[in-house]
């Protein structure tokens, strides 16, 4: 492998690596695609149809599975031999997979597009920057992974909460309209949610069967991954090599300064091996394109890789995120019934008010969980979370009966301004065990996000309160961070490769090439340059189409 020439190397198979080698490949480019995990076949390996009974632990999470033991995602917050550190007096979680698919085989399959205003925030507030490119640009490739991947959703029309291309959603269950009855008295929108998940067939994939399992793998593909929909075709082509367990060490560079291919370990031999490529394209996640910058030097490049401007790593972000359970009397003693839908919410609440009016900029989403999915399925979905009173035997179970799906769960999801103080940068200690220097993290939320957190929470019992129901937790202070959850804590970090038009202050161009090396391209989640309360999947897999054709252009013209 190492005598051979390939054109474009993708360090990654999540979203982002796996919509370049869909694109590329289609486009006639030799590609090979270095892996850090294992393979997965969502029809072979998922756990969809299995019983917690089935296994020893129940479900319940190992050291490879954080979600629990039937998940689909191989990784975790902590992996054995792969560490991180943070600095001192600081928290930051930084949460990785290693297998085929990478996150995209777990995750909620919440698929929102950015808005216009997202593109503009310092233009609107005068706080971050502004991207250097708008939505319209987006927009075309935001429509193309709408119909290449499918998504259901309805046409609401909100300005900053953009409409796509959609299939019906499903209807909302019993504790989403009393939600949604709750929110239109308190004039919050609340409108169904967008998941990529089939409500329609589509492309030879059956629509979903609603057994709520999408967190497990869907063995039907009706729910997107990389696995599923990008990646068998661009197998197809024959134009696409596939290097499993291959740990990525550096970018290799030449005397002119380009990218000339990238070691890594393989991780069953632990000898260091190498591919060639005309091209590099990083879509490790982030932090680990960053890292993976950061462990490539040189004389010409002494502080990591594409570099010179002295960005790489800075501007971390995560989603801010909290939540909030209510029990409500009136779901009580509901008549047994199948409930349980697709993988997550079938409604949302995308930002609903004006600014100018409340003490923090931006904005956050509502998700709604409950109802009575199957014990330890779903989000947040039953009384297996929360005691019911004592007893044995047949009063026991009849507790269970009256209490099962009287609980409904609220989590935000907003937006975190970049600052100065968020970033990571190689640790001078510290290395795996591979020999391979890890990452430090920093971080700090503002008072922007602290002051959003507690509107979330004062909205979330505001809701249950307009629905009849309590909260038995109390409200968090502010000595307890209004109970934001941790940086990372979310799985939504971004940023540490911003794309710039100037040189000085950001890493990549707009179409995610390196300022530094014009044929090392980044395609995941570190060009980022601002955390909209938008999950970012939706807008990673488009604008890696976008930098696809990009690619794709400059190679025909001889560019790189």
């Amino acid at each position: 492998m190492q005598g051979r020439l390939y054109d474009v190397c993708i360090v990654g198979s999540g979203a982002g690596g796996g919509m370049a080698a869909h694109v590329l490949t289609r486009a006639g480019a030799d590609v090979v695609m270095l892996e850090a995990g294992p393979t997965w076949d969502n029809a072979t390996d998922s756990a969809m149809f299995k019983w917690y009974y089935e296994t020893q632990r129940r479900g319940a999470a190992t050291a490879e599975r954080h979600f629990g033991e039937f998940d689909a995602g191989l990784g975790g917050w902590s992996l054995p031999g792969e560490p991180y550190t943070t600095a001192p007096g600081q928290r930051f979680m930084w949460f990785r997979v290693r297998m085929l698919g990478g996150r995209t085989n777990h995750w909620g399959r919440i698929s929102l597009r950015f808005g216009p205003d997202d593109f503009r925030r310092r233009t609107l507030d005068g706080l971050g920057d502004d991207w250097p490119i708008t939505y319209d640009v987006v927009k075309p490739y935001y429509d193309r992974v709408d119909r290449l991947i499918g998504i259901f959703g309805s046409r609401e029309n909100l300005p900053n909460d953009p409409d796509g291309v959609f299939q019906p959603p499903p209807r909302p269950r019993c504790h989403e309209l009393l939600v949604k009855q709750a929110c239109d008295r308190l004039s919050i929108t609340c409108v169904p949610s967008r998941l990529s998940i089939l409500t329609r067939p589509l492309n030879g994939r059956p629509a979903c069967h609603y057994c709520g399992q999408c967190g497990r793998g869907c063995a039907t593909n009706s729910n997107f991954s990389t696995t599923n929909v990008l990646l068998p075709p661009a197998r197809a082509t024959g134009k696409l090599t596939l290097v499993l367990h291959a740990m990525a060490r550096e970018v290799t560079t030449d005397q002119a300064g380009l990218a000339t291919g990238v070691n890594y370990i393989d991780k069953n031999t632990g000898r260091e091996e190498r591919v060639r490529a005309r091209i590099v394209v990083l879509a490790a996640s982030a932090c680990e394109s960053a890292r993976l910058l950061f462990n490539s030097t040189s004389s010409r490049f002494p502080q990591g890789l594409a570099n010179s401007s002295g960005v790489l790593g800075k501007y971390l972000t995560d989603t801010t995120g909290a939540g909030v359970t209510g029990f409500i009397p009136r779901l009580m003693d509901q008549v047994p019934h199948n409930h349980d839908g697709s993988g997550t919410g079938h409604l949302f609440m995308p930002w609903w008010l004006d600014n100018r009016r409340l003490d923090f900029p931006r904005g956050y989403h509502i998700e709604v969980g409950g109802g009575r999915t199957m014990p330890g399925y779903g989000f947040l979905g039953g009384i297996h979370r929360y005691p019911v009173g004592g007893g044995y035997g047949k009063e026991l179970k009849d507790a269970y009966r009256r209490y099962y799906g009287a609980y409904v769960g609220f989590a935000g999801r907003g937006e975190m301004i970049p600052n100065d103080d968020s970033y990571c940068e190689p640790d001078p200690a510290v290395v795996d065990q591979w020999g391979i220097p890890v990452l430090r993290f920093h971080f700090k939320w503002s008072d922007h996000e602290l002051k959003q957190v507690k509107h979330m929470q004062e909205t979330f019992r505001a809701i249950v309160a307009e629905m009849g129901g309590q909260v038995f937790a109390p409200l968090p202070g502010p000595d307890r961070d209004y109970g934001i959850t941790a940086g990372g804590e979310i799985i939504h970090e971004l940023g540490v490769t911003r794309m710039g038009t100037d040189a000085s202050r950001s890493v990549v161009n707009p179409y995610g090439q390196a300022h530094d090396v014009k044929n090392l391209i980044v395609v995941d989640g570190g060009p980022f340059v601002s955390q909209p309360d938008k999950n970012p999947t939706w807008t990673i897999l488009a604008l890696a189409w976008r930098a696809s054709d990009y690619i794709t252009e400059q190679r025909r013209a001889g560019a790189i």
